[in-house]
């Protein structure tokens, strides 16, 4: 359930920033993407819709998308996402415990996107 909230939290956070950060604007301005973030299990997931500047998040972990960031489980998914930390990120994918499904470049992108709005 905490993983749930903050991927809530985050979606809040981007659609916010699509509304008011310049910088977060300009980024997300022409592309179309969905991001999903979910565990292996698929008991708790979110994909994040990014249309030509706007964005929309949708619950649940069984979506279309460009590329998934796939967590072992969802304390691990919260303990790493909650440091924010690239090394973090590296150790988790490291240890076998995160997956990248789909094009890693659409991750980075989307990591590179999470910056500018924190």
């Amino acid at each position: 359930m905490r993983l749930s909230l903050l991927l809530f939290i985050l979606s809040v956070k981007l659609q916010a920033a699509a509304r008011r950060n310049k910088a977060f604007q300009n980024y997300i301005g022409q592309i179309t993407l969905k991001i999903l973030i979910k565990t292996a299990d698929c008991r708790w997931g979110r994909l994040f819709v990014f249309d030509k500047g706007k964005v929309s998040s949708i619950n649940g972990a069984d979506h279309t998308c460009d590329a998934a960031l796939v967590w072992s489980d969802s304390g691990t998914a919260f303990s790493v996402m909650v440091k924010g930390s690239d090394e973090a990120t590296f150790q988790a994918a490291a240890d076998g415990k995160l997956k990248v499904e789909g094009m890693a470049y659409y991750i980075q992108w989307f990591n590179d996107g999470v910056k500018l709005t924190m």
